[in-house]
């Protein structure tokens, strides 16, 4: 195959692992990417991952971006930062929420670079380290997105053009067609993005693409059910319900974007049903606050539900006992609380940010619960608290797990092994290959194994393959 005719797809990232979603596809003598993630896991292997940025990813043309969602936006101030050059384009409300999610992920980055510097000022053989990237390098990330609205056609380069649809997992968040002309010749690739579910509340449901030749597709549960999305609330209050007739507080691992809004809909929505009784809610994250102006600035993704509520009773996203807190001492007198009160604050795996100080003086009351409402990936603190074990590691410090740890996994924003199969045979219908990517390795196997149980082709790339497609 000659350079001029080469049409080849590259598993950057995202390949056999969740997290770090990257992928190239080269047509011809030009290559976009799709998403530049962040890979998330072990300290070290996930700061070389990171740091290393692959050469083809720096050389594409342009970069087209599923959602915002830091596994699949977080590495682009590294991309910009080692010489891509192009437009990185994705849908309005992901330009908006990557404004401060970018911007925040490069302050963790500056702060936790100073704090081990600091920490190990006085080591002859320390060396200092230096942030994956700074304000400054997001700064120069955020100049080269290009928004475009749903179900709009747009020209990458000569022959190949590109459409977002809704994929329905967050807001903004969308599936990527990319359609290629090669002369008589017609192909389209399909790059699912994370697949949302059904009857979510706040976003419409999932537009399916179809007459797809190829797919790569997530597989995050790829062999496990959730509960119905119907069920979110009934979960939400029965776990609340119980706390509070303990006295205790709930602590919620909340990931900013999305899960945290979901949450605090549903709060919302049980107390003016009258299902819930009023109880002081907290939100303790500067980033949520900012992603939540987010949310009321684009009702243009919000579904019938959302819209007919904020219709009726206004703001979806605020209510009465519900408090924002944005300042470290306003976090921090949160631990002297007494009686019932539900404390959101991210990270959503607990492993950084104010929901570990909260896990930290909350964890060893036996009337306390730790709600977990979103997928924890391996090697995290909220994985080590689903798989409960006995003791767990915060801050360097062995603690005992006393409170109650409950998963409500009907709130999960991936769609299930079920939800992925119907979605894969409206899209994939047609399909030449399924390439099954984003989720862990046995989750791709199964996928892999129902998706061929049912007449297609599929296959699980390894970390870093290159497949030659075919005209």
């Amino acid at each position: 195959m000659s350079k001029g005719d080469r049409f080849r797809l590259s598993f950057l990232g995202a390949a056999q692992t969740v997290t770090g979603s990257m992928h190239h596809l080269q047509v011809r003598d030009q290559s976009l990417l799709v998403d530049c993630g962040m890979y998330q896991g072990r300290r070290k292997e996930a700061t070389e991952r990171n740091r290393n940025v692959p050469r083809k990813a720096v050389e594409s043309d342009v970069t087209l971006l599923t959602h915002a969602h830091i596994d699949h936006s977080g590495n682009l101030p590294s991309l910009v930062k080692r010489g891509f050059s192009g437009p990185i384009h994705c849908t309005s409300a992901t330009a908006d929420l990557c404004e401060a999610m970018l911007r925040d992920s490069a302050r963790i980055q500056e702060a936790d670079a100073r704090w081990l510097n600091e920490k190990h000022a006085d080591d002859p053989d320390w060396d200092e380290i230096e942030p994956l990237y700074t304000e400054e390098d997001a700064e120069a990330a955020l100049a080269r997105f290009v928004p475009h609205d749903y179900d709009r056609e747009f020209d990458l380069f000569p022959g190949v053009t590109a459409r977002f649809v809704d994929a329905g997992h967050v807001l903004g968040s969308a599936s990527i067609l990319v359609d290629i002309k090669l002369n008589a010749h017609r192909r389209r690739v399909v790059f699912s993005g994370d697949i949302g579910r059904k009857n979510l509340p706040i976003l419409r449901d999932p537009t399916v693409p179809e007459h797809a030749d190829y797919v790569v597709m997530e597989s995050t549960y790829g062999n496990r059910l959730h509960a119905p999305a119907e069920g979110m609330r009934k979960q939400l209050l029965d776990a609340i319900n119980t706390a509070r007739a303990r006295g205790g507080k709930i602590i919620v691992p909340s990931f900013a974007l999305e899960r945290t809004q979901e949450i605090v809909f549903a709060l919302n929505d049980l107390i003016q049903r009258g299902e819930l009784a009023p109880i002081p809610v907290y939100v303790d994250s500067p980033l949520s606050v900012d992603l939540t102006k987010v949310f009321r600035e684009h009702s243009e993704c919000y579904d019938a539900e959302t819209l007919a509520f904020d219709s009726a009773h206004g703001d979806p996203f605020g209510f009465k006992m519900l408090t924002m807190v944005r300042e470290v001492d306003d976090s921090k007198a949160l631990n002297q609380l007494k009686g019932t009160a539900i404390i959101i604050s991210a990270s959503g795996m607990c492993e950084a940010g104010r929901v570990v100080h909260h896990l930290r003086n909350s964890i060893e009351d036996a009337k306390n619960m730790v709600l977990i409402v979103g997928y924890q990936a391996e090697h995290t603190l909220g994985r080590r608290l689903v798989e409960h074990h006995p003791r767990v590691k915060i801050f360097g410090v062995e603690r005992d797990v006393r409170a109650e740890v409950r998963v409500l996994n009907a709130f999960s924003a991936h769609a299930d092994r079920d939800e992925l199969l119907e979605w894969a045979s409206i899209c994939a219908k047609q399909a030449r290959q399924v390439f099954c990517v984003h989720g862990d390795p046995d989750q791709c196997a199964a996928l892999k194994g129902h998706l061929e149980h049912a007449g297609f082709k599929a296959a699980v790339p390894a970390p870093g393959e290159c497949v030659d497609l075919t005209y």
